[in-house]
């Protein structure tokens, strides 16, 4: 997977549709990481996890238009933790694009990680969202993006192909998603 060229897929998609007019700090943007995280902590503890099979086979059947698209993600991926955990990538790779950050040298396979194997699905999140604050203050927060990919391994998640789904989906999306602020 280019990284670079997720990254600044995410962070022109950003751009577009205006979430970049005003000039935020870092903490802003990695505070809206965690919640992200925090939302797929919700999505966890009410069973919602994405239906890919459906979404698929939905979408196989014929050439679908951007609507018929719209309609799978928000029926078969939308809200559930695979999408929260792509969201909180893709505001990671976004501030990446924002910061100019290069990540051709990011070695997501083979970067050392937590082990999640023997972690809740809450201890996990507990466990990247201190990576969070404590790689900001080392001026990693990148780092972050190994530790959600471990995870996503560790529990058979393709995180790659749900954080493409929701690209899309982001790019079809209204200016500032209709009614947010930040």
């Amino acid at each position: 997977m280019n990284l670079n060229k997720l990254k600044d897929k995410a962070y022109q998609c950003a751009v577009a549709h205006g979430w970049h007019d005003e000039n935020q700090s870092d903490e802003h943007f990695l505070c809206l990481v965690i919640s992200e995280l925090m939302e797929a902590v919700e999505a966890d503890r009410k069973g919602m996890h994405a239906n890919r099979a459906n979404f698929e086979y939905y979408m196989k059947q014929r050439k679908r238009d951007d609507g018929e698209f719209m309609y799978a993600f928000k029926y078969g991926i939308k809200d559930s933790v695979e999408d929260e955990l792509s969201d909180a990538c893709i505001r990671l790779l976004d501030l990446a694009g924002l910061r100019g950050y290069d990540l051709d040298s990011f070695d997501y396979e083979g970067s050392d990680t937590e082990d999640y194997s023997d972690m809740s699905f809450t201890e996990s999140m507990f466990r990247i969202c201190v990576y969070v604050t404590d790689n900001f203050y080392r001026d990693e927060p990148f780092i972050l993006l190994n530790e959600i990919f471990a995870f996503c391994r560790d529990r058979n998640i393709d995180i790659f192909w749900y954080i493409e789904q929701k690209m899309k989906y982001n790019e079809l999306r209204p200016y500032k998603h209709g009614d947010k602020s930040y």
